[in-house]
């Protein structure tokens, strides 16, 4: 039995265990081809879950992934998900120049909507990278179409985040609805819940009492995101970077998965846009 009926939109960033933004200067770009891909596989196995609990997500893709994984793309869409852009190799927005991110987005968009055949109209930057220096970032995925964004944490966090920043969904001046990471909010201190390291680090009935704090507390819609990467715990170990790197990508791996089941069966899950009543129409 739901322990809530109202919808909420199942996430999920897909990108490789390689690819993430702690390991960028430890594992050269030019050697992403050479590396054996696990990403298809995880992605599999989450749409066999998906499947098995009637869930529809939205897959936030590399374009990068899309182009030597294009089964899993076209599954996506079979069987109803929705393909969302990740942009093209999981460069973060704050190191791109508007050229730059322009030429990225524009070719994961082209990428992703020629293999799956439908229309991409979100967007999440890799490493939640827009903040109060690129908030140009609107203006690029408006010039090239796009609806939604999901691109902002509103935490304080060492990496990321724009705490001063809206916590629910709201129009940007640009014309793209942004739609961020869930938090919810004490003593004037916002605290993530949406997801990712938070989630594989504390136990799962702490995270669902979270959630469901929010759901009472807030007259929104809850989103949650991960990655494949997090349900791999066999996947090979990186060496050369921090130990705090280290410790937030592998810590409980070998738990996330029945953690994600019970997310499953605990909530209601839809895709972005059917969750938050956005169509290509409201361009």
């Amino acid at each position: 039995m739901k322990l809530d009926n109202r919808l909420n939109a199942m996430t999920v960033d897909v990108e490789d265990y390689f690819q993430v933004s702690a390991f960028e200067n430890v594992i050269d770009r030019n050697d992403w081809d050479s590396t054996k891909l696990r990403v298809g596989d995880n992605t599999h196995r989450l749409l066999d879950l998906f499947a098995e609990h009637n869930v529809k997500s939205t897959f936030f893709t590399l374009g990068w992934v899309a182009k030597r994984c294009p089964d899993v793309i076209r599954r996506m869409v079979s069987e109803g998900h929705e393909v969302a852009s990740h942009g093209l190799a999981h460069q973060r927005a704050t190191t791109m120049t508007r050229k730059q991110l322009y030429d990225d987005i524009a070719q994961s968009k082209a990428i992703l909507e020629d293999i799956s055949g439908t229309q991409v109209v979100g967007y999440r930057a890799p490493s939640f990278s827009v903040n109060d220096s690129n908030t140009w970032v609107y203006e690029v995925l408006k010039e090239q179409g796009f609806i939604y964004s999901s691109s902002t944490y509103p935490i304080a966090h060492d990496l990321y985040g724009v705490p001063e920043w809206p916590r629910f969904k709201y129009e940007r001046p640009e014309g793209i609805l942004e739609i961020p990471i869930p938090t919810i909010r004490r003593n004037n201190v916002n605290t993530g819940i949406g997801g990712g390291g938070y989630f594989r680090l504390y136990p799962y009935r702490l995270s669902k009492k979270r959630i469901q704090r929010y759901m009472e507390e807030e007259n929104a819609p809850y989103n949650f995101y991960f990655h494949p990467w997090e349900i791999d715990p066999e996947q090979p170990r990186i060496e050369g970077t921090s130990l705090r790197s280290r410790f937030r990508h592998y810590v409980n791996l070998s738990r996330m998965e029945g953690k994600i089941v019970k997310l499953l069966r605990d909530f209601e899950w839809q895709t972005m846009c059917r969750t938050y009543d956005i169509t290509p129409e409201d361009k």
